[in-house]
């Protein structure tokens, strides 16, 4: 059974963006000398932050956006033996426009 999580207010759950295995001269690099990808897919956003007039505003990105995001941003979580980030609206550094989705993108 597949868990339905939806972040609150305006944080987002992210799947990070694996790069290649190998450098351009095909030397393998092992996980654990890997550094963690910054860059993600939104899976699911949450409905948007409160202003002070008490409205809700919506959030610039929407589930299926690549976005790019700090180094040391967001909670690492694990869903259904998947890892995933929860972020707020204001650790994502961008959204990647034209960028090729990930395998088994909604998109």
């Amino acid at each position: 059974m597949a868990t339905k999580f939806t972040p609150l207010h305006d944080r987002i759950l992210v799947r990070r963006i694996e790069e290649g295995e190998t450098t351009r001269g095909g030397i393998i690099i092992p996980d654990s000398a890997k550094e963690k990808p910054q860059e993600g897919e939104v899976v699911s956003a949450g409905k948007g932050k409160i202003n002070e007039e008490g409205k809700v505003r919506p959030l610039d990105v929407k589930e299926g956006d690549r976005i790019l995001f700090g180094k040391y941003s967001g909670t690492e979580i694990k869903l259904d033996e998947q890892e995933y980030l929860i972020l707020r609206e204001d650790e994502v550094l961008g959204v990647l426009e034209g960028a090729r989705h990930v395998a088994g993108s909604k998109k």
